[in-house]
């Protein structure tokens, strides 16, 4: 199996983020990158640090004028007086989210404060000095994945950090600002006519269902805590199903708080079968652990070795598969997690 991952994603270090009505210490941490690559590392792979492929990949995703955005964010915030230490909005456009929309056009102004509230969708997704840097390395990262399985690679992971899947086109939320599994899957789309996304994150991938949300191509499948309890709370809900052609082409698996190894692979086994029944011929994970029973977000219980059992059922599928790296922030647990998930890959 190859692995990939480039230095640089460990730049972004992020200092704050509001949860529950007080800024917190920070949980996407460097140091989740560094018990990852340990766990490869046990696991005899060494990952490879992909190329630079510009913006090119994320260009098929994302807006040019969110990107713009995104790379010059930070040295436009620090001019501003009595700037903080990093972006943060402090304003919040009205916007319906309707599925029938391509998305937004650009930001009326080009006021700093503006856009930042225009741009980042919640207090967790601020941009610091590297941030841009290690979100673009993190693209290079699923592309180069998404290259090695359309190469003739069965299993290729994918070791991205910033996550990705609540971002949308022109979005940033939830520590995500690219959304990594969305490249991969329009990466895998240039070699395979039907191409799967099977999130298995705690938190529902909002920003990847919205982006697929209206096609026929790309399945996704999101097995998350229940919504009504947990973030992003106002999507995920079993009856959002796709919009026009897109219609039967999205399927949501709500899990009631607690849940645990064994109803989290049993939806796990239906989402598959779901991925079986659209017949998809390549499949991406949205790998990430904050479903395990020690994280310090989750209300689920899944235990470091229920993951082997999602590998297994991954495995099972038979399907050429990235596994693209999203949330899990203990980071005494997440390396452990990911050694299970591979073994069970593995069979």
């Amino acid at each position: 199996m190859r692995a990939f991952f480039h230095p640089e994603q460990h730049l972004h270090d992020p200092k704050q983020f509001m949860r529950v009505g007080r800024i917190a210490d920070p949980t996407d941490l460097p140091s989740r990158t560094e018990a990852l690559i340990g766990a490869l590392a046990r696991k005899g792979i060494t990952p490879e640090t992909p190329q630079d492929f510009g913006t090119a990949p994320a260009l098929t995703i994302h807006k040019a004028h969110y990107l713009d955005f995104l790379a010059t964010a930070y040295e436009r915030w620090v001019k501003l007086p009595n700037a903080g230490p990093e972006v943060l909005p402090n304003v919040s456009p009205y916007w319906n989210g309707s599925p029938d929309r391509d998305g937004r056009p650009p930001c009326r102004t080009s006021h700093m404060v503006a856009e930042a509230g225009y741009y980042l969708g919640d207090l967790a997704v601020p941009i610091g000095p590297h941030t841009w840097r290690s979100v673009l390395r993190s693209t290079h990262t699923a592309t180069a994945a998404a290259d090695a399985v359309i190469g003739g690679e069965r299993f290729a992971y994918a070791l991205c950090r910033p996550s990705g899947h609540h971002s949308r086109t022109d979005r940033a939320t939830g520590f995500c600002y690219l959304n990594n599994s969305a490249i991969a899957a329009q990466r895998l789309r240039s070699r395979f006519g039907k191409v799967a996304i099977l999130d298995v994150d705690a938190h529902h991938g909002d920003g990847t269902q919205e982006i697929f949300y209206r096609r026929s191509d790309v399945l996704t499948v999101s097995v998350h805590a229940d919504p009504q309890i947990y973030y992003p709370f106002y999507i995920g809900y079993a009856d959002e199903r796709g919009s026009g052609e897109g219609e039967g082409f999205n399927l949501n698996l709500p899990l009631e708080a607690g849940s645990g190894d064994k109803a989290f692979q049993a939806a796990v086994a239906r989402g598959l079968e779901a991925v079986a029944d659209f017949g998809a011929e390549a499949l991406v994970i949205a790998l990430g652990y904050d479903s395990h029973q020690a994280d310090p977000l989750s209300v689920l219980s899944v235990t470091t070795e229920g993951f082997a059992g999602i590998g297994r059922l991954v495995a099972a599928a038979g399907l050429p598969t990235v596994v693209v790296q999203e949330g899990g922030y203990q980071v005494s647990v997440i390396g452990d997690c990911l050694e299970q998930f591979l073994s069970g890959l593995a069979g």
